[in-house]
């Protein structure tokens, strides 16, 4: 029996408009790193995980600076990114499966895809993933019972009804799933023009069922500047067990 294989792909190639920001937000100061080398560090210090590919827009003038600074302790691939996250993550995925299939990775090899925003992701939501999801036929991701009250709106902004939030989740990253199924999946998706939002997406338009693993609600996504001094507080508060 092989030995079950995991690799992390992270995309990074966005630019931030909501940031307003001429930095691309992954590259950001939090308390005194950049914003992407948090993500870096928690997955290649994961022993499991056998490498890690970084995904890049194509006039990244940003990442030299990092690739300098940053430790490796695993191998690391770069790649450029596409006009959207999915075809970001598919060319990340064809970079380990090399030409023919030659490549670094096999079909049936873990797939771990984690956000360069998402700072906050602990070695504990990690392993909970992993260790929930290596036994599962098709995959899960990190997520969390949305807790809100939801509105439904018209185009005018006026609510239209109360959406029953019993069974909605708040979709996280990592999303895990195996190679072959996850880079067959995202490009039937798009051969059908169906331009997906995340990997279980791609999953689902496949017609299989992802499962979701509760994880930690400060696993937050950088998105507007606000986020960065939220992200700054929750770290501060995993750094010292608060």
């Amino acid at each position: 029996m092989n030995e079950l294989r995991y690799w992390a792909v992270v995309p990074a190639a966005g630019v931030g408009k909501r940031m307003d920001s001429v930095i691309p937000k992954q590259y950001l100061n939090l308390l005194g790193r950049q914003v992407i080398t948090y993500a870096l560090k928690v997955l290649m210090e994961y022993p499991l995980i056998h490498g890690v590919v970084v995904i890049l827009d194509n006039n990244d003038q940003w990442w030299p600076t990092v690739a300098k600074k940053f430790k490796y302790t695993k191998p690391l691939l770069c790649v450029f990114g596409g006009t959207a996250r999915c075809y970001s993550v598919l060319n990340g995925l064809k970079a380990l499966q090399g030409e023919g299939g030659h490549g670094l990775a096999s079909p049936s090899d873990w797939i771990i895809v984690h956000d360069a925003v998402r700072p906050c992701l602990t070695g504990m939501d990690l392993n909970l993933l992993i260790s929930k999801i290596s036994s599962d036929p098709i995959g899960g991701i990190l997520a969390i019972p949305v807790r809100d009250t939801l509105k439904q709106a018209d185009s005018a902004g006026q609510i239209l009804l109360t959406v029953d939030r019993k069974q909605i989740w708040h979709a996280l990253t990592p999303q895990m799933f195996r190679l072959g199924m996850l880079s067959d999946a995202i490009q039937s998706a798009l051969s059908r023009k169906l331009l997906i939002n995340d990997e279980a997406e791609a999953i689902e338009a496949a017609g299989l069922m992802a499962h979701l693993v509760e994880g930690r609600a400060d696993n937050i996504k950088i998105t507007y500047p606000e986020d960065l001094a939220l992200a700054e507080f929750l770290l501060k508060k995993q750094l010292y067990n608060l």
